[in-house]
């Protein structure tokens, strides 16, 4: 998803020593967009100018402070404290602790504990959306539509919590029958990245709990205030049912925090959502302990417009695929392989499309395209537009940084490259697309298939015949294959997840759950 220059996760965030618990000078904290009047529904989440970021059953907090900044302005919005090596030790300890309560409690009564969870996060679907798109950048609707995601998931999983169950199998020997059976892994360790810092964790959390499991979460640093709101929703429910906080369990934390659950043989199962760079050394630290790993990494996810593609649907898909989240989904498109005959006519559409994409600030309801999450994200995208020019690349559109605050960049549009590009086969998480013209079909299901990464594709086209062989074994090598409708956006019925160096997890529907379990027969 977002490429990580060090172990396990970017401290973008800034961070800082202070002499006493919250010592700061007044004209220091006011500052803060939280003291700021406009901004004053953030404390309807519990949040304050300064948060503690470690959950176990109490709030606390022993570590560095790191400021989190809206990428809108790059102005700071509030502090968190993050956890230290010691109150991670602590946190594990109560977690596993409150397992031996969670995992006694009946599966539909467990059940019932995430559906309070998705009306406590239906009743602060709003304001809760309204961090998101503050503190993340993506626009208004896309943040209360990842709330959504985390609620559908909570009624998803309530029903599944009366639906688990393993096969009775015959048996060789007389009068006998082999049972299956499924139970929970125990503790399950959830390291988010800052794309969807609500949804991802609320596939893995409501599956994982009506399994059994208890959860030890840690959010990206620059989105610790959307971690540490989420787990005040989730540590009311549990108080309120007389039942251990530590059953979800939040470490806010930088590598020490993330490099500690990947070694630490309590961690029953590890869910990691990150860079393929970052993720294989997760996958090491996990393996050498012989643990078990959910691994969701990057995606070069392409689109496929042949000759009898209906335009009037590739066109917004590609832009919607493209663009959506400022081009920060994991299911991004960032290759479109167009068939010869049409490419020039998809390039000038595409391009009047984007001419119209409206950009402001991220929680304006009318806005459709908001800031990369960082300034780093920016001078990613400088340096993978100018890396396409070298490589023979031509901006048709696009292609600069805005004048204006905050981290915004021009959506673009690139034409003229090799399929084999060296650019064109690196994830960049920035809204840049990639244009190539193809032949026949033999040629671009392989160059679909080419580079590393297998998340998502699609294909639009009106052959039958082209639909089930882009379906079948010689077609789309990814773990999700789409067909007249774009790459990004996932339903949570389905397992969510890629191929080859996307990791092989898989979160969400479909029988997903059985990752969070072990099976004995």
């Amino acid at each position: 998803m977002w490429r990580l220059p060090r172990a396990l996760c970017v401290h973008a965030a800034k961070t800082c020593k202070l002499p006493g618990p919250w010592s700061r000078p007044a004209a220091f904290m006011s500052t803060l967009l939280i003291n700021q009047p406009q901004y004053a529904w953030l404390k309807e989440l519990g949040l304050r100018e300064e948060n503690e970021g470690v959950y176990n059953g109490s709030w606390g907090g022993r570590g560095e402070v790191i400021t989190t900044y809206c990428p809108a302005n790059n102005e700071p919005i509030a502090r968190v404290r993050q956890a230290s090596v010691a109150d991670y030790e602590e946190t594990v300890k109560k977690a596993r602790e409150a397992w031996k309560i969670w995992t006694d409690i009946p599966a539909p009564k467990r059940g019932e504990i995430v559906r309070q969870i998705g009306d406590a996060l239906r009743e602060k679907i709003q304001v809760l959306g309204s961090l998101v798109s503050l503190e993340m950048g993506k626009v208004l609707v896309e943040g209360v539509g990842e709330v959504q995601e985390y609620v559908d998931i909570c009624d998803y999983a309530v029903g599944l919590s009366r639906m688990l169950g393993g096969p009775i199998l015959p048996s060789e020997r007389p009068g006998h029958a082999l049972i299956e059976q499924w139970n929970p892994v125990g503790l399950v360790g959830i390291i988010t990245a800052f794309n969807f810092p609500v949804a991802v964790y609320g596939w893995n959390n409501a599956i994982a709990m009506i399994c059994g499991n208890v959860c030890l979460w840690k959010g990206a640093p620059t989105t610790s205030l959307i971690s540490v709101a989420v787990t005040k929703i989730i540590a009311k429910v549990l108080e309120d049912n007389k039942l251990p906080g530590a059953i979800c369990s939040l470490t806010c934390g930088g590598a020490d925090i993330g490099t500690a659950m990947a070694k630490d043989e309590r961690v029953n199962l590890l869910s990691f959502t990150g860079s393929t760079q970052v993720g294989k050394q997760v996958a090491l630290m996990v393996q050498e302990r012989f643990g078990r790993s959910l691994l969701e990494l990057g995606g070069n996810n392409a689109i496929i417009a042949f000759e009898d593609a209906d335009l009037s649907l590739v066109v917004p898909s590609a832009l919607f695929a493209a663009v959506g989240t400022a081009g920060q989904r994991c299911t991004t498109a960032r290759r479109l392989f167009v068939h010869e005959s049409i490419h020039d006519e998809v390039v000038n559409r595409l391009k009047k499309a984007y001419a119209q994409v409206r950009v402001g600030n991220p929680w304006d309801p009318n806005v459709l395209y908001g800031p990369l999450h960082t300034k780093q994200a920016v001078s990613m995208f400088l340096g993978a537009v100018e890396e396409a020019k070298k490589e023979g690349g031509t901006v048709v559109f696009g292609g600069k940084v805005m004048d204006r605050p905050g981290n915004y960049v021009e959506p673009t549009i690139v034409t003229g490259l090799a399929h084999d590009a060296s650019i064109a086969h690196t994830e960049t998480f920035a809204p840049i697309l990639y244009v190539f013209k193809f032949k026949n079909e033999e040629e671009v299901f392989a160059w679909n298939n080419e580079v590393k990464q297998g998340l998502s594709s699609s294909i639009f086209t009106k052959d039958l015949g082209r639909i089930f062989r882009w379906l079948g074994p010689k077609g789309s090598d990814c773990g999700i294959v789409n067909v007249n409708i774009p790459t990004s956006g996932a339903e949570i019925g389905g397992a969510f997840g890629g191929e080859k160096h996307t990791g092989g997890g898989r979160e969400s529907g479909s029988d997903a759950w059985k990752q969070y379990m072990r099976r004995s027969t």
